[in-house]
Parts: structure tokens; sequence; C-alpha cells
């Protein structure tokens, strides 16, 4: 399967822009991002099941300077989910500039570094910087998806979270 980067990157920035200030997607950084990518691009990724696996499976931590445009940038971020405490990761999407949209209480931009000093939710670690994976490495193994039969993406990926995790929650 032949990818044009650029035009996956633009189009997965423009679908995540549509979105800004919604807060359907409130605790699903990683269904966001990869939302984001899949739905215009019809393609399916994988990556973990949550952002802190998903850092680990693309190998974020071996990635230095600013995060180029499309990449997944990620944080460790630790809280209590589903009765548990364990770094869950944190994702959003680098549109440029080290700007970074993601799904935090809403869907926002911030600078990529600036995100470490944001007040976490009750009960959370504020996000520490790991890294950032490019598009080439998300995309890896990936396939043709047709979307359509979905629906709503966000009530999707809220679906896709309870049938993961049990009770609906996603990850921060």
């Amino acid at each position: 399967m032949e990818h044009d980067w650029q035009v996956y990157a633009d189009n997965a920035i423009a679908w995540a822009r549509r979105g800004l200030g919604t807060t359907a997607y409130t605790s699903l950084c990683l269904a966001f991002v990869e939302d984001a990518y899949e739905r215009p691009n019809h393609l399916e990724i994988f990556g973990g099941d949550f952002a802190r696996e998903s850092a680990e499976l693309y190998g974020a931590r071996n990635s230095s300077g600013t995060p180029p445009t499309g990449a997944f940038v990620f944080y460790d971020n630790t809280g209590e989910l589903l009765g548990r405490r364990q770094n869950w990761g944190h994702v959003g999407l680098c549109i440029g500039d080290g700007q970074v949209i993601r799904a935090w209480d809403r869907v926002r931009i911030d600078h990529c570094l600036e995100i470490q000093n944001l007040v976490a939710p009750s009960g959370w670690d504020s996000p520490r910087w790991i890294g950032w994976a490019p598009v080439e490495r998300i995309f890896q193994g990936c396939r043709p998806k047709d979307w359509t039969d979905v629906g709503d993406a966000a009530a999707a990926a809220q679906r896709m979270a309870a049938a993961r995790f049990g009770d609906g929650s996603g990850q921060m």
C-alpha cells in the first residue's frame, strides 16, 4: 500500500480542527488522534489500548527535537481510572510549529512543551513529555477501512472504550 504522508497529515489536521472545543472525546485522547487519521483517510491504524502503550509501540522515546507536522506527541500521565492508578499516558497530534491538538477536558490546541505545565484533573499527575512518533511509524501495518458504517466518531470511540475497559472510560 503506497502512502502520501503529507496528504494524510493534512486530512487528519483538518478533521481534528473541526472538533475544537468539543467535549465528546474527554478522556479519549488516543481515540481522538487515531480517528483524526483514520476517518478522513479511510484507513485503520493499530496502536495500543491506551496512549502510554502506544508510545512504547511507536518508539516515541527515540525521538528528539520539535515534532514534525502530523506526528503523534506522547506524554506520561498517571491517574486513577477504572479503579486503578497507573500511567495511562496522553497523546496529541502535532499541527505544526510545535502546536498540538488533543482531547483533554475538551479538544484544544497547546504548544507541545506547555502541556506539561497545565493543571491536571483531580486524581491525576501533570503530563510529562515522552516524545513523538512520525506518521510513517504510526501507519505501519495500517489497512483500508470504510468508516461510514460506524456512525458518529466520538460515540463509536466511547463504545470501543467501553468494550476495552468495561465502563466507557478511556485514557487521558
